[in-house]
């Protein structure tokens, strides 16, 4: 039992890793059919792992509920609306009464969806932008050199993506060069310049690092070195 809890995942981890990894390395039709048949698997065992997902919800709510915690209620507003759109999904398409055609057009669980899920998440990122604006004036204090750097970028990037900007660009004096107009204070032009060099720049480094600590997780993973997938930290 414990080689089946402990070693025998460590192993699928590595040979799967290891087989992947060499398929991408051997031009062949074979090494290509089988990191697609690989990509099928996938989709096969994370709708398991949804199913999984789905009971540990419901198991979680139904006991909030039976032992009457704190926000119980809001179970039974999760636990409803999960029932109901189970249901809309198995309604035949087109219903009567909400038109006809394809999915998006004659079904109840895309009028459910359109109707309840595409608002609140509208409603949610509008709020998300209260707490970014709060991060970003804590964020902006000009308590030293860098704050004050980004402070001074975020005011000029702000100003040249809105149409104020545009209008005091084109209030400043303008002159020529190479038959192109350029003006003393262009927001516009210095918000772009800051957008596509600079902050590319640390989009990029970023990227690389993400990408690297992925590599290592991948290479500690495959050796049996990282095994908190199992559930543990050993």
């Amino acid at each position: 039992m414990n080689f089946v809890k402990r070693q025998w995942p460590v192993f699928v981890a590595f040979a799967t890793g290891l087989t992947l990894w060499l398929c991408y390395y051997v031009p062949a039709k074979t090494a290509g059919a089988m990191v697609d048949n690989y990509a099928i698997w996938v989709q096969i065992i994370a709708s398991f792992a949804a199913i999984l997902g789905l009971v540990s919800v419901l198991n979680y709510h139904l006991q909030r509920i039976k032992l009457k915690r704190p926000g119980f209620a809001f179970s039974f507003v999760t636990l409803g609306a999960a029932l109901l759109m189970g249901v809309a999904g198995f309604l035949p398409v087109p219903f009567p009464g909400f038109g006809a055609g394809h999915m998006d057009q004659g079904s109840i669980f895309s009028w459910l969806f359109n109707n309840t899920m595409v608002p609140m998440q509208a409603t949610m990122f509008s709020i998300l932008a209260f707490y970014i604006a709060s991060a970003a004036f804590r964020a902006f204090r000009a308590r030293s050199f860098e704050a004050t750097a980004l402070l001074i970028a975020a005011c000029i990037v702000m100003i040249g993506r809105v149409p104020i900007g545009d209008l005091i660009t084109k209030a400043t004096p303008g002159f020529l060069v190479n038959a192109h107009q350029y003006h003393l204070l262009d927001f516009t032009a210095v918000s772009s310049w800051l957008l596509n060099v600079p902050n590319n720049a640390v989009q990029r480094g970023i990227m690389l690092g993400v990408i690297l600590s992925q590599v290592a997780i991948g290479v500690r993973i495959i050796f049996g070195i990282e095994r908190t997938y199992m559930g543990g930290g050993d």
